[in-house]
């Protein structure tokens, strides 16, 4: 899910990791780790009707709730690979478990808004020092061949803990408690605490500039956005409590760019989005993490709140779409390299446009199964394929060199973009959320389809024309 330039070792160390019997049950405790932090984008979705009846959450808070932790995570994700670089990937991956894992028991324990909340960034927080940390290890682990096994693996960490999230929230949340979506990672994020010492070895620390300025410039100028972008759903568009914070955010971003220009080593190389293929690949991650999330948020609440569906059969009615989202993926894997990206970006664009469409008719009483489970299937394989050509693009269109870079700011999008698209749709459901009426949800899903047959377009335009050359470097999902 998330990537950073990974440092490098010498050539005595890389033959000795190479040959290190422990290597591959290292990845497993890697992989381990990196799978409950993309379980807990989607697991929460499910949960979330419960966690608002017990805490008395408002629809700001619940919007919060899914945000506050893709925010932390996507915005603070390039300054955690840096700092793997500058303090060890094993001393990182340890420190973001750590925090990852108490941020959990508190979220669990929350008996107000502002402790769910508080443990959400704490959880986002931990989540950015590890995940890049623990891409940092798996690449200078393995060589060769093996390497590109290792990746395969950790990507498809991503489709599986998606489709896990959805089944393993709903089971949760109706059996001991919606508590359990957050204790479920304390026992195992403790266990790999303690076995992957013994199966990691420690790197040296490098002498690495630590961008803190610029981590905190965009990470609060999201927040800023997100903000403006939620209370708008109470105070309308045109209120000054909506422009205010989303003005306070294009100043922020200013203040970003400006320090990334000035420093010598800065968190986002912005001369990146001058290669069409990386602006291309974010723009894509960006709209398709949007969509995916939001379909899992307005469909948990629509499903519970307006058709009183409990967790564990919404869960299973969203298995299908998660499993659709893999199912595109792998699809587009075998497309890519043989009709290009622009084709399969714009097909798959088109077809999550088209598996929108019924789900803008949606009523309390048609069935589901012939309306909202058809169209989050269809919806889905058409932004499973999205996902992959974003990645392709970005990194299979640039120079070897520069495809840590272009990575990092992919992956950044995708996180970032999952905040945007939940803050958006909960804004336009607003009276939807808050009085079970289908109204509301309606809307957001005509947003969602007008915005993917138009992300279609733009894509057609915007997508390099050619095949992209990947090299076996890091990928997403």
């Amino acid at each position: 899910m998330t990537h950073s330039p990974s440092h490098t070792h010498s050539a005595t160390e890389q033959h000795h990791s190479s040959a290190d019997p422990r290597r591959w049950a290292a990845l497993a405790l890697i992989c381990v780790a990196q799978f409950m932090l993309i379980l807990d984008v989607t697991v929460v979705n499910v949960a979330l009707p419960d966690m608002a009846a017990d805490l008395d959450l408002s629809r700001a808070t619940l919007t919060w709730a899914v945000t506050a932790y893709t925010l932390c995570f996507g915005g603070l994700m390039l300054l955690g690979g840096r700092l793997a670089d500058a303090l060890g990937a094993r001393r990182t991956l340890l420190a973001g478990l750590a925090v990852f894992t108490v941020a959990s028991l508190i979220t669990g324990l929350a008996g107000n808004a502002a402790t769910l909340l508080g443990g959400r960034i704490a959880q986002g927080m931990g989540a950015a020092l590890l995940s890049p940390a623990a891409l940092s290890i798996v690449t200078t682990t393995f060589h060769g061949t093996e390497r590109n096994k290792a990746l395969g693996v950790w990507a498809a960490i991503g489709g599986s803990g998606a489709a896990a999230g959805v089944l393993i929230g709903g089971a949760l949340t109706d059996g001991p408690g919606w508590q359990w979506v957050f204790y479920i990672n304390v026992p195992i994020g403790l266990a790999v605490l303690v076995a992957l010492p013994a199966l990691v070895p420690a790197s040296a620390p490098q002498p690495v500039r630590l961008d803190i300025p610029g981590a905190l410039l965009v990470t609060a100028g999201t927040g800023s956005l997100i903000y403006g972008l939620v209370v708008a759903g109470d105070a309308g568009w045109g209120a000054p409590a909506t422009l205010l914070p989303l003005a306070v955010a294009v100043l922020l971003y200013t203040g970003f760019a400006a320090v990334e220009r000035a420093s010598r080593t800065p968190l986002m190389d912005l001369r990146m989005f001058t290669r069409r293929p990386v602006l291309a690949g974010a723009f894509l991650m960006l709209v398709a993490t949007a969509l995916l999330i939001a379909y899992f948020f307005l469909g948990s609440v629509y499903l519970q709140h307006a058709r009183g569906f409990s967790p564990l059969k919404t869960g299973l009615l969203f298995l299908p779409a998660a499993v659709a989202t893999g199912l595109g993926a792998h699809i587009a894997s075998r497309l890519v390299g043989r009709i290009g990206s622009r084709a399969v970006a714009v097909a798959g664009m088109a077809i999550s446009a088209l598996g929108s469409v019924p789900l803008t008719q949606l009523s309390v009483e048609g069935s589901v199964y012939t309306g909202l489970l058809p169209g989050f299937v269809v919806a889905s394989v058409g932004l499973g394929t999205v996902f992959v050509t974003a990645t392709t693009t970005a990194l299979g269109m640039v120079e070897h060199h520069e495809a840590g870079l272009a990575s990092g700011v992919v992956n950044t999008f995708h996180e970032v973009g999952g905040s945007i698209g939940v803050a958006v749709v909960s804004t336009i459901a607003a009276a939807g959320i808050e009085a079970g009426s289908v109204g509301g949800f309606t809307d957001a899903f005509t947003v969602c389809a007008i915005a993917a047959a138009a992300s279609a377009a733009a894509a057609l335009a915007l997508l390099p024309r050619g095949k992209p050359q990947m090299s076996g470097g890091p990928h997403v999902h």
